[in-house]
């Protein structure tokens, strides 16, 4: 399953839970989320109903969370997510979306991350949010979830640092560091927050994929404004255009040697190619871009694997226009050197090619004591008498 974010007014972190929960996110499984996070009972709560923003009817989530102390550092958000009774993926990525948050807010107070005392978004509605949206999608089976542009209003807006411009500071900060695209909002004030942001930046793709439509989830925002101000979810799976994407990531601090390994990874998880790419990365240091193309159905075992096998901190994926296969025929070939597979490529009913597997080549030449090129020679010949049967149709 993959999701696009349409946000024609913009995005909050209530808005995205309204998506989840109108797309049939029971509300109920939204609570048993929160709860599982250890907060007193009293602390919080959650309701969802159906209201009407303008013609559109759309699903509005209240987060109901007072409290007299709101302020917090990224360690203690840590325990509290980190300890709770959900799933590691989730913890593990809401985690990343609140250290997302204190990196901004640690470039706009010229400080640390570490030291830095959440204000809004340390309060329990904005955990509550977060963690919300990302066991939402979870729950909902989305793999990949794609963003549109944002739209950003002018204005000022009363913070707990005081008075700030809008976009507030932090906000832009996050959508800078995503390298996220924005365009004029239709009216002034705070369309985007910075939880909104912070989950745009850590979950979403700035690109709207080819897909195919399975249902819509529309969140309602808690301000009528002269538009409809909802958000919305496209939910479906990738549009028959080949269903293929291609999984890449930078990187620059690895032992070139396990690069193999990983290639070796990758095509057991499903690639159909891995290939290195040399680039030259920031401070003029060397490195790679290592792509992978796969089918669409195992982009997620694609970027466990470069996640889990190399250094790299994140992937990128970009959805195929197409690809063009032909059909492919392993066939025995008897050699000087014992049996040899080949893999014989189809073109319709014609065999337009053979060419020998390599690994059995390598075998053959350390049982024989004779070099890979003379056994590969032999099968590469062995190939062309195997496609002229094929053309006579001697099978």
């Amino acid at each position: 399953m993959i999701a696009y974010l349409d946000l024609p007014s913009g995005l909050s972190g209530d808005m995205f839970l309204g998506c989840l929960v109108h797309a049939g996110w029971d509300v109920g499984e939204l609570r048993r989320t929160i709860a599982a996070l250890g907060l007193p009972a009293d602390a919080w709560a959650v309701d969802a109903r159906r209201v009407m923003k303008g013609a559109i009817s759309a699903t509005l989530v209240g987060v109901h969370a007072p409290e007299s102390r709101s302020h917090r550092h990224l360690p203690e958000i840590r325990r509290i997510i980190g300890q709770a009774a959900l799933p590691e993926a989730v913890r593990t990525r809401a985690i990343a979306v609140f250290a997302r948050l204190a990196d901004a807010e640690a470039r706009v107070h010229g400080t640390t991350p570490e030291r830095i005392h959440f204000h809004e978004v340390g309060a329990l509605d904005a955990i509550i949010d977060i963690v919300g949206a990302v066991a939402g999608l979870e729950a909902l089976g989305v793999e990949r979830l794609h963003a549109s542009s944002v739209p950003l209003g002018e204005g000022w807006a009363p913070m707990a640092h005081g008075t700030l411009p809008l976009p507030a500071p932090a906000t832009l900060e996050l959508l800078a560091a995503a390298k996220a695209p924005t365009r004029p909002a239709p009216g002034p004030g705070e369309l985007v927050t910075p939880t909104g942001a912070a989950l745009l930046a850590e979950l979403a793709t700035f690109s709207q994929p080819a897909i195919t439509l399975h249902r819509i989830g529309i969140g309602a925002g808690q301000r009528d404004l002269p538009w409809p101000n909802i958000a919305r979810l496209w939910l479906g799976e990738g549009a028959a255009c080949g269903g293929y994407v291609q999984v890449e990531t930078n990187i620059d601090d690895m032992n070139p040697q396990l690069y193999a390994a990983v290639a070796e990874r990758l095509f057991e998880a499903g690639a159909r190619d891995v290939w290195l790419t040399p680039v030259q990365m920031k401070k003029g240091r060397p490195g790679v871009v290592l792509s992978a193309i796969a089918t669409a159905a195992d982009e997620a075992a694609i970027a466990t694997v470069l996640l889990r096998e190399t250094t790299t901190l994140g992937v990128r994926v970009h959805p195929l226009a197409g690809r063009h296969e032909a059909r492919r025929e392993m066939r025995t070939l008897d050699t000087p050197f014992g049996a040899i597979r080949a893999k014989v490529k189809w073109l319709d009913a014609a065999a337009a090619g053979a060419s020998p597997e390599y690994e059995d080549c390598a075998r053959a030449a350390r049982e024989r004591g004779v070099p890979v090129r003379t056994v590969y020679e032999a099968a590469t010949a062995a190939c062309q008498q195997l496609l002229e049967g094929l053309r006579q149709g001697d099978t």
